[in-house]
C-alpha cells in the first residue's frame, strides 16, 4: 500500500468513527430528553425508561431533530416550549457527549 493509501483509509476510519460517536450522542441525548420529559410528567421508574426509549425511537421518524420535539412537545403540552425542548436537547448534547468521553 501507498502512503496515500493509508492516509485514505485513515481518513474513511476517522470518518466512519465521528459519524458513529455523533449517532451515539444524539441517541443519549434523547434518552436524556425523555428522562427528562418523563420527569415533568410525574413518571417514574420504569415507566420513565419506557417513555425515553419511545423518545428515542421517535428520532427515526425522519432526518434532523425536529421528530423529536414534536413528540416531546406534543407529551409535554403546555408544560414546555418547542424552543425550549430544543434548548434542553442542546444543552443535554453536551452532557452525552461527554458521558461518552468518560466511557472511553
Amino acid at each position: 500500500m501507498t502512503t496515500f493509501d493509508d492516509r485514505e483509509h485513515a481518513f474513511e476510519a476517522k470518518f466512519a468513527h465521528d459519524a458513529e460517536m455523533e449517532f451515539r450522542a444524539e441517541a443519549r441525548r434523547n434518552k436524556l430528553l425523555g428522562l427528562w420529559a418523563a420527569e415533568m410528567m410525574g413518571k417514574k421508574g420504569a415507566d420513565a425508561e419506557a417513555y425515553a426509549k419511545e423518545v428515542v425511537k421517535s428520532d427515526f421518524e425522519e432526518a434532523g431533530h425536529e421528530d423529536v420535539v414534536r413528540k416531546v412537545a406534543g407529551d409535554l403540552g403546555d408544560a414546555a416550549t418547542a424552543d425550549e425542548i430544543r434548548a434542553k436537547m442542546a444543552e443535554l448534547l453536551v452532557v452525552a457527549k461527554g458521558q461518552l468521553v468518560e466511557e472511553h
